[in-house]
């Protein structure tokens, strides 16, 4: 291949957002591609991995990882395919995830690649179920909830990426499982395809009254999604020993007025509940455990798969928002290049 006649077309970090994200606060720039160095491998994009986490990646607030500087390619985790290679690792022709950025081209190590079978699996499959979300899922009920057969699993965000696996996990678990999601169709999709027990559709009911009206007697787990009200409803309705989950908090990512807080806190001292963070990256090493129990309820029809795939790099700041707008079920991919 004559890398030479390739221009990589990159979305760039112009200026951190106040508020939701907008065009303007990326540049489109197009450079040359680089032929990969000593113990480098060059890969070409065919999806991107698109993750509230993001958000949280174009702001200077302290984290788990760096913030993207200005400038910089926007980080994203890519599904691709190799066509130059200088690690023995890796050749031509083999398909690889990682976090290698908003663009065409993308040169890496070999240590931060993973191969992939895309015959195996799907690769939309292995950026949600097999991915990052599905691992999520797995590690904040099985490893952080403890869940066992018999719990009343509440879930919100319960239509997006992470939401749609927890839920069918927990059902397989021997849990009963209530989700909420904004609108009828989210919600009929969860009870009619996914097989949760119930739905709350948060924007047509009152969150706190649908939730005791599903469990009377409190939810043993909770796993959010959300934050926000939607956060404080939950508590409000705890069951004793209750296993708070904090995932994400998607409500308040774009929030201009600070991070709301919880009212409800004091339900965790009174049922003593217990609340703890989640972030799948304390995981990596037991990934290949989930992906052998989850690989087995996909083959055999038992856990679903949902993507909602869009295409077009040039797309990237419109598909982002569509995050934060619920404008998708599943996991939401963008799709640069055929397979």
């Amino acid at each position: 291949m004559n890398l030479e006649s390739l221009k990589n077309r990159q979305w760039l970090l112009e200026r951190r957002p106040v508020g939701m994200p907008v065009r303007e606060d990326f540049r489109w720039a197009e450079t040359a591609v680089t032929a990969p160095g000593k113990d480098q491998v060059l890969v070409k994009a065919l999806y991107l991995s698109m993750d509230p986490a993001m958000r949280g990646w174009m702001s200077e607030a302290k984290s788990y990882m760096p913030p993207v500087d200005l400038g910089e390619v926007m980080r994203a985790g890519m599904a691709a395919r190799v066509i130059a290679s200088n690690d023995p690792r890796f050749v031509v022709g083999e398909h690889v995830t990682g976090i290698l950025g908003a663009q065409d081209y993308a040169l890496a190590h070999g240590d931060e690649l993973t191969r992939v079978d895309p015959v195996a699996v799907p690769l939309p499959v292995r950026l949600s179920v097999l991915g990052v979300p599905g691992m999520t899922a797995y590690f904040g009920l099985t490893d952080l909830a403890q869940i066992k057969e018999g719990d009343r699993v509440l879930i919100s965000g319960a239509a997006g990426a992470v939401g749609t696996v927890a839920g069918q996990i927990a059902k397989l678990k021997g849990c009963k499982v209530v989700g909420i999601a904004g609108g009828e169709k989210k919600c009929r999709y969860l009870v009619e395809q996914l097989g949760f027990d119930g739905a709350i559709d948060y924007k047509n009911e009152d969150v706190t009254s649908a939730i005791r009206h599903h469990y009377r007697r409190g939810v043993h787990v909770y796993f959010d999604n959300v934050g926000g009200p939607i956060l404080d409803a939950a508590l409000a309705n705890l069951a004793q020993r209750a296993r708070v989950i904090l995932c994400g908090a998607i409500s308040q990512y774009n929030s201009t007025e600070g991070t709301y807080g919880p009212k409800n806190y004091l339900s965790i001292l009174v049922n003593r509940a217990t609340v703890k963070g989640l972030l799948v990256f304390d995981y990596v090493e037991r990934y290949a455990e989930a992906e052998a129990e989850m690989s087995a309820w996909i083959a055999d029809g038992r856990l679903k798969t949902q993507v909602d795939i869009v295409d077009g790099l040039e797309t990237f700041p419109e598909t982002l928002l569509k995050l934060f707008s619920g404008d998708h079920l599943g996991k939401l991919i963008l799709r640069v290049a055929p397979e």
